[in-house]
């Protein structure tokens, strides 16, 4: 069932130039997909650079964002990030070397960074001042990189939490500057322009410790001794492609999901499902009502049908297996804040 889109020369328009973004990035030569998605995710032994037009670090975000609003920008990016991030050296090394990202968000945004590690100070828009790193907890900045969006207004209006290809961050940038966020959620906006959703559940790829159908998740009845990890995922994915040809045949990693109860759902079908809550709902609707625009998206629940975190981002080894190991060892009761307890285990 193809998803429904809006008509009219605007949509048109915008669909077109999202496509022509996508295709002109392949024909210039941009990075193959392997350097998007297959790279080792360890811990890198360079610092990241910033560009040079990222703003001057004073992290004082409401002077800031002024400062933007008087430039004629429509607000204000936040990058949170750490010097030898894999992710945040991705970002930085492809993102913001394609022309027209770099060309549009200078355009629109002032940028900010903030070091999750950092002891410098900073004015947070409501007023309090708390260290880079405090700042950074308070803000539950999961993964790295993590960068909130302000409107005008100083009201945070999107969150990317993770490394997002070229397409998908054109769009957010976009979304926002463009104030889509007043009408739609971003993974609507997102589908809109998406001429490569598949709704094909038989080109999804397969794993032995998925559990088949009916898919009855409830946990709010009966508690499980297990976690639950939901993977949602499409057909023609290159991301979900990766993840299953490289992470999850690790050993490692293979083992520690056999300690979940995992379940595979196609994030665009109508396939009957129960949610850890226990509400009665389809596959489509529920990935909508989770707000997930990215593929393959995890989803990670305790015994009690509770969210525990997610990872809707590209993903590699490592992360992954901080991830998993956070959860199997139930760091969570203890200390919630994920970003913490990674810290606490040196990246």
């Amino acid at each position: 069932m193809q998803p429904t889109k809006p008509h009219g020369v605007l949509f048109r328009t915008w669909a077109l130039a999202c496509l022509s973004l996508v295709w002109g990035f392949a024909s210039a030569g941009g990075p193959p997909d392997e350097d998007v998605y297959g790279f080792d995710d360890a811990v890198q032994p360079d610092s990241v650079d910033y560009p040079d037009w990222f703003n001057e670090p004073f992290l004082d975000l409401p002077d800031d964002l002024k400062q933007a609003v008087d430039g004629g920008k429509q607000g204000l990016m936040v990058y949170f990030g750490q010097k030898r991030c894999a992710y945040c050296h991705k970002l930085m090394k492809v993102n913001f070397r394609q022309p027209d990202i770099v060309e549009y968000t200078r355009k629109h945004f002032d940028v900010v960074p903030i070091d999750i590690w950092g002891v410098d100070e900073v004015t947070a828009m409501d007023g309090s001042v708390l260290t880079e790193q405090d700042f950074s907890y308070r803000e539950k900045t999961t993964f790295t990189p993590t960068i909130i969006f302000y409107d005008k207004q100083g009201k945070e209006v999107l969150r990317l939490q993770g490394y997002y290809p070229p397409y998908q961050f054109r769009a957010a940038l976009e979304y926002v500057a463009d104030a889509h966020y007043l009408e739609e959620p971003f993974h609507s906006y997102l589908a809109r322009g998406d001429n490569r959703m598949v709704f094909d559940a038989a080109d999804m790829n397969e794993e032995d410790f998925f559990s088949p159908p009916p898919y009855n998740l409830d946990r709010s009845r009966v508690p499980s001794d297990r976690p639950l990890a939901v993977f949602f995922e499409q057909g023609d994915c290159h991301g979900c492609d990766v993840l299953h040809g490289q992470s999850l045949i690790e050993p490692a990693i293979h083992d520690l999901f056999e300690q979940f109860d995992n379940v595979q759902l196609n994030r665009w079908g109508d396939t009957q499902v129960i949610t850890p809550e226990g509400q009665a709902t389809t596959a489509r609707q529920w990935a909508d009502d989770l707000g997930l625009f990215y593929s393959p998206a995890l989803v990670f629940f305790d015994g009690g049908g509770k969210e525990i975190l997610r990872v809707d981002s590209v993903v590699g080894f490592y992360r992954l297996r901080n991830v998993l190991n956070f959860i199997v060892t139930k760091a969570y009761l203890t200390e919630p804040n994920f970003q913490r307890w990674r810290d606490s285990r040196v990246y």
